[in-house]
């Protein structure tokens, strides 16, 4: 199941869409029954995440908590239960998002869509953390984007 999750009124998402976009994502990946979480915050809210996880006292766009924390990337998750059908969930500030999308040129949602994939690839054990991994993970990326018709 996909829950997803807004705090703010003032950002128009159309949930449902946004919504077909993951499960489209999960199906292309092989997750179609896996459970995934969303939470839609302000900057305030993922802050205070970001530095009681991660200890950095700062606003960021996303925030992924992988249900198998170990996972690497290209590693299929082989759940024996119904419980283990989890990837875990995302945090993503819109007001972030926002303010990055209009420095970058780039329309809100389409942005709020890169991100999304970013959050997701981040789950299923893609990091950024070296020159290799960051480049594998970019290709990952590209191919969500163009599968939910994301062109940046």
């Amino acid at each position: 199941m996909i829950l997803i999750k807004s705090r703010l009124r003032s950002f128009s998402i159309k949930i449902e869409l946004f919504k077909k976009d993951v499960q489209k994502i999960l199906d292309r990946l092989g997750y179609s029954d896996f459970d995934l979480g969303i939470l839609l915050t302000t900057n305030k809210t993922i802050r205070r995440y970001n530095k009681e996880f991660r200890n950095k006292d700062k606003a960021t766009d996303v925030l992924s908590f992988p249900f198998y924390p170990d996972l690497k990337a290209e590693q299929i998750i082989s759940a024996k239960t119904d419980a283990e059908k989890n990837l875990g969930d995302i945090i993503i500030s819109l007001e972030r998002v926002e303010n990055d999308a209009k420095n970058l040129g780039i329309p809100f949602e389409k942005y709020l869509r890169r991100i999304l994939v970013h959050g997701i690839c981040h789950l299923i054990g893609y990091t950024h953390d070296t020159e290799k991994n960051y480049c594998q993970m970019q290709k990952k990326e590209s191919k969500l984007l163009d599968l939910i018709n994301v062109y940046i």
